[in-house]
């Protein structure tokens, strides 16, 4: 077995023949705030289908490297290339229609809508656009892809519930669902176990798994259980650089990484 220190963490990965494309790679990812330096020369690619961890040390960048993603953060050099096409600097709204979607560390829903309305509105950005005026019931091919999208989390039985009474794990799939909503090709959960139980934990792992199927997806997380057992491979950042990726055989295996991370 290859010891994921050999890796190189300075080149992107070359592409084996036969080898699924990266549905994203970052050239040179780089941001700055002031003097600080929040990811340096990331060069980092996922494969179609693929589910991915990115691990590391609090302020070792993951947050920053899934805002540069999606669009909160314009990186300060470096690129950004999703689907062959490069994405860097985009809006939120405008990464979010070439097929990235996201959850989000802290729960962001509508509380005082249902849980259907919360994903219509989704599925609407996706189709139509905004448009928070016009009555729900003018968009039926919304509601049909919104009862969908519930009946997949397994919120189907809560569509009309306020999303407020949804205990806190059904918060978390349920955005799940919001993202989903959008259609996505690649789709970031930030910290999707945060705050659950045992129970919920597993219930939302058997939803990753479900919805891994048809989805690249990518995962910060914490809980290293969860890592471990969803992930095919891992990538860890450390002081906003690629420390170690492999498998998660080879991370855990990883002197470097049990050093500065896993402390085992």
């Amino acid at each position: 077995m290859t010891d994921a220190s050999t890796i190189d963490a300075t080149f992107p990965a070359p592409v084996r023949e036969g080898a699924p494309a990266p549905v994203l790679r970052t050239e040179g990812l780089t941001i700055r705030f002031g003097g600080l330096t929040a990811l340096s020369d990331v060069n980092f690619e996922i494969a179609r289908g693929e589910v991915r961890a990115i691990i590391g040390p609090n302020g070792a960048g993951k947050s920053t490297f899934f805002n540069c993603l999606t669009g909160v953060l314009r990186p300060t050099s470096g690129r950004i290339l999703f689907d062959g096409q490069e994405i860097s600097g985009l809006s939120p709204d405008r990464i979010s229609q070439r097929g990235i979607a996201r959850s989000y560390q802290i729960t962001n829903i509508l509380p005082n809508a249902t849980a259907l309305e919360n994903v219509r509105i989704a599925a609407q950005s996706r189709r139509h656009g905004w448009n928070m005026v016009s009555h729900y019931r003018a968009f039926g091919d919304l509601i049909d892809k919104a009862l969908a999208v519930l009946d997949s989390v397994g919120l189907g039985h809560k569509a009309t519930e306020f999303a407020a009474n949804l205990s806190h794990g059904e918060q978390r799939n349920l955005e799940i669902g919001i993202a989903l909503a959008t259609e996505p090709q690649l789709l970031c959960l930030d910290e999707p176990t945060a705050g659950m139980s045992a129970a919920e934990t597993h219930e939302t792992m058997r939803l990753v798994r479900k919805i891994a199927k048809n989805l690249t997806i990518l995962i910060v997380e914490h809980d290293m259980q969860v890592v471990m057992e969803l992930c095919n491979r891992i990538t860890v950042l450390h002081y906003g650089t690629i420390l170690a990726e492999g498998s998660p055989e080879e991370i855990q295996q990883n002197a470097r990484v049990q050093e500065v991370y896993l402390k085992t």
